[in-house]
């Protein structure tokens, strides 16, 4: 079954997850030519390794809190925060609750 992203024009939910966040999971919610928009669901104690993004992106915290790993520092982002990182700045991100992101890549593609 093919997933469907989010047409133009159309409204997204973005709201906490609240108590679903912990049987949620991540998903794409725009997906077109040069941008990519997606929820990122972590639970505490995971985290997603050491990766590049193709493309600059911002990491916004929606709900929970995690620790990233970038520019050779380490930050704590929590609901309401972002963070922009450069186009491939190498980054990872630890779960220190349960947290949900919504992450924005402008994709650099051939």
């Amino acid at each position: 079954m093919a997933m469907t992203h989010a047409a133009s024009g159309e409204l997204i939910d973005v709201r906490p997850l609240g108590p679903a966040l912990r049987q949620a999971r991540s998903s794409t919610l725009v997906r077109a030519d040069h941008l990519e928009v997606f929820r990122f669901v972590l639970i505490a104690g995971t985290a997603a390794p050491d990766h590049k993004a193709s493309g600059a992106l911002t990491l916004q915290c929606l709900e929970g809190a995690v620790e990233l790993d970038a520019h050779g520092r380490t930050q704590i982002l929590r609901a309401g925060d972002m963070v922009y990182l450069a186009d491939a700045e190498p980054h990872a991100v630890r779960a220190l609750e349960d947290a949900s992101l919504l992450v924005t890549v402008l994709l650099r593609r051939a």
